[in-house]
């Protein structure tokens, strides 16, 4: 069995603005549904990296498909980078991916000096909003198009689905669960029962929320996954309920979510990873993510 406790004992993310993806309640999470191979749990004093091997080729512990952000924890990597390249085969491959610039620089100057050979690229990217310290600047921020649209988009909303609420309950996990295996093609075939049960382990998770776009009636018509800590808020996941499309049920909810985080005082609204042409609109910007490529020397 993995013991996954020597994450507790390092240093904050590298990375700074990660949330939960590089610690152990996520990572632990993600090994129980997720896991497969040997996993390695690199360390020394605050310097840790959370890798899996399999197949031959070292990775960092969490699908890229799950894990928004890749990061070592600690300011140093080079312990930990040390560490791991002792417990891994000669020639074996590195695949990392996932990390912002700020974790991805230094853990190839620390894997240079090791004497790896590795080279990264930027492979994806996430769409993160700066928050203004007032709603009322939210909308303003934008260009007149996308204002405009937003804000009709809302009085739809009302004219159709009543006044827009969000509501923090997990126990509406059901709900979120339910209307995102109501959804047409691959959004909806993601929801497996395996996947339920990660989702549902991650409400364990410090800094998780569920929250519910209400509307007429006080029946749920959108659901959002996500993480918050003192400075942001992170969109992980989000469902909404088809039959009430023509109520554009996922931007409302994506405005009523920035809302309250403007105004409990987050300075950040990310919507993790895709450069879908939405997140724009809301006035985000790409955060590049690398991906770093070598192998043991």
């Amino acid at each position: 069995m993995t013991d996954w406790s020597a994450l507790d004992d390092a240093g904050a993310p590298l990375a700074p603005h990660v949330g939960p993806f590089p610690n152990r309640a996520f990572l632990e999470a993600w090994w129980r549904h997720r896991g497969a191979g040997t996993p390695i749990i690199a360390g020394a004093g605050q310097s840790a990296l959370a890798c899996v091997v399999g197949d031959g080729v070292v990775r960092m512990a969490g699908e890229g498909d799950l894990t928004d952000y890749h990061s070592p924890l600690g300011a140093d990597p080079r312990p930990a980078v040390d560490s791991l390249l002792g417990r891994l085969p000669a020639n074996a491959a590195i695949r990392f991916d996932s990390l912002p610039g700020e974790a991805a620089e230094p853990l190839v100057k620390a894997l240079a000096a090791a004497g790896s050979k590795v080279t990264s690229a930027e492979h994806d990217a996430t769409m993160v909003l700066d928050l203004p310290e007032h709603v009322d600047a939210y909308l303003g921020d934008l260009n007149a198009k996308q204002r405009h649209e937003i804000r009709r988009k809302s009085r739809r909303f009302g004219d159709l689905g009543g006044e827009a609420g969000l509501r923090r309950d997990e126990s509406g996990f059901r709900t979120f669960v339910e209307m995102h295996r109501a959804a047409p093609g691959d959004k909806g075939a993601f929801m497996t029962t395996e996947m339920e049960a990660f989702f549902r382990d991650l409400l364990d998770v410090p800094g998780s929320a569920l929250d519910l776009l209400i509307g007429a009636g006080g029946r749920p018509v959108a659901a959002a996954f996500g993480f918050e800590d003192e400075d942001a808020y992170y969109l992980y996941n989000s469902s909404f309920d088809p039959s009430a499309a023509s109520a554009s049920p996922g931007i409302v909810l994506c405005d009523t979510l920035i809302r309250s985080a403007i105004e409990s005082g987050k300075r950040r609204f990310d919507f993790l990873k895709g450069v879908e042409s939405y997140k724009r609109r809301f006035g985000a910007t790409p955060r590049p993510l690398f991906a770093i490529a070598g192998s043991v020397p």
